[in-house]
This record gives structure tokens, sequence and C-alpha cells, in this order.
């Protein structure tokens, strides 16, 4: 009886996590809608007509931009730097 509820409950979750081809594509029309609020009027101060190409070319590299400054420099992939100014995984010594 404890497994049918689980199973229910566990496809039920599944499902609500599904989502439709147009339901993403709101939700993608939502996100580039706030990009262009937020890095629009950079985008024209610098020279761009509003709604050209250029200008949503634009408004997708300076927030790709700032997602990198903000994730930080990953020179040396998944460890970091902190990991290996540490010495790394041989220790200081070597």
């Amino acid at each position: 009886m404890n497994f049918s509820k689980t199973a229910v409950l566990a496809m039920t979750m599944a499902l609500a996590a599904c989502s439709t081809p147009q339901q993403r594509a709101e939700r993608m029309q939502a996100e580039m809608a706030e990009l262009m609020t937020i890095y629009g009027p950079a985008c024209s101060r610098l020279g761009y007509a509003e709604n050209s190409d250029q200008w949503r070319h634009c408004v997708l590299q300076l927030s790709t931009r700032e997602e990198l400054r903000q994730t930080g420099p990953t020179y040396y992939g998944g460890w970091g730097g902190r990991y290996w100014r540490g010495g790394g995984y041989w220790g200081p010594y070597w």
C-alpha cells in the first residue's frame, strides 16, 4: 500500500515537472523581455538602434558578460584557483 502511494506521488511529480513547448517558449520570451529591460538602455547608449539585430546581440553579450562575471573565472576547471594555490592534490610541499 505504501509503495503504491509513493509510486503515484513520484509519477505526479514527474508529470508536473514536464512542460509543453509552448510553456518553454513563454518562459524564454519572459527571460528575454527581462534582459531587454535590464541591458537594453545600456545598448541604446552605446549607439545601437533599439530592437535592431545589433541591439539584441548587444543585450545578449552584456547579459553573458554579467553571468560570467558572477560565476568567476575557472581556469583550472572545476577545482578553481583556490585549490591550486594551496598546493592542490599533492599538498603545499610538492
